[in-house]
């Protein structure tokens, strides 16, 4: 995936984003993600090339339920997948798996070009308190689909915003990309991890590109890529110690700040 195009091999990208779809005793937005992916790929609509997760505003004013983040799915359509077929499935699910108490909401968008304007509904979303008003005259000006589910609707703030975010690019960590939570643990050679995942290129925490297909890579229990310059980027860093690897995934804790 090369960013916001409007072909690939699979078809037109389309951009699904959730929020607020649990509450404290459920599994989190980021599990619903996933499971909106396996949902829309099993009913043959498109391939989902990641979902990425994005932190929004913490302020008291917001009513969120751990952390106020919000998820975006990038789908590539097949050909015959309508813009309707897959709003209708979003919120099937969102109105069958969300958390009682939740205020889900969901946002599609089908359309290469990026507005200026949603792109910074979404860098507004990580620093204001926005309202719901302003996300639906936004998406009706940016013609994206823009729907509240269940509760209140208050989702449909962090739904746009994630869709903001990730046309943008330069916002996040993917919460799936294909392969990757199935190689956890795993030391491959980067030729391979390429081929096996949806991992788009490996990187020090300077920018430095690792390239040598024949190096490897420990992946460790939790390798989770970021989004940066419209692609799935795994961060990682020398090993120094006596392990069998050439380089091994970045702390937790260092991912964890995007």
């Amino acid at each position: 995936m090369t960013g916001v195009v409007t072909k690939n091999a699979a078809g037109t990208l389309a951009y699904v984003g959730i929020d607020d779809t649990d509450n404290l005793e459920s599994r989190g937005t980021g599990y619903r993600a996933r499971q909106l992916a396996a949902r829309i790929m099993d009913a043959g609509l498109g391939v989902v090339l990641g979902a990425t997760r994005h932190q929004l505003f913490v302020s008291p004013d917001i009513p969120y339920t751990s952390h106020n983040s919000a998820a975006c799915l990038a789908v590539a359509m097949h050909g015959e997948a309508s813009t309707p077929e897959l709003v209708g499935l979003t919120r099937r699910f969102l109105a069958g798996e969300s958390a009682p108490g939740s205020d889900a909401g969901f946002c599609v968008r089908r359309d290469p070009a990026l507005p200026a304007a949603l792109l910074e509904f979404g860098r507004r979303a990580k620093e204001e308190v926005l309202t719901r008003r302003e996300a639906h005259s936004l998406a009706a000006a940016c013609v994206c689909h823009l729907e509240g589910v269940t509760g209140d609707h208050g989702g449909v703030i962090g739904a746009l915003a994630a869709v903001g975010l990730r046309c943008g690019g330069a916002d996040g960590r993917f919460i799936w990309v294909r392969g990757i939570r199935e190689l956890a643990g795993r030391t491959l050679p980067l030729a391979r991890l390429l081929r096996a995942t949806g991992i788009e290129r490996l990187e020090t925490r300077e920018g430095l590109p690792v390239t040598d297909a024949d190096s490897t890579i420990a992946l460790g229990d939790w390798p989770r890529p970021i989004l940066r310059l419209h692609r799935a980027v795994l961060l990682v860093e020398n090993c120094n110690d006596l392990s069998n690897a050439d380089w091994r995934v970045v702390a937790k804790d260092y991912i964890k700040q995007f």
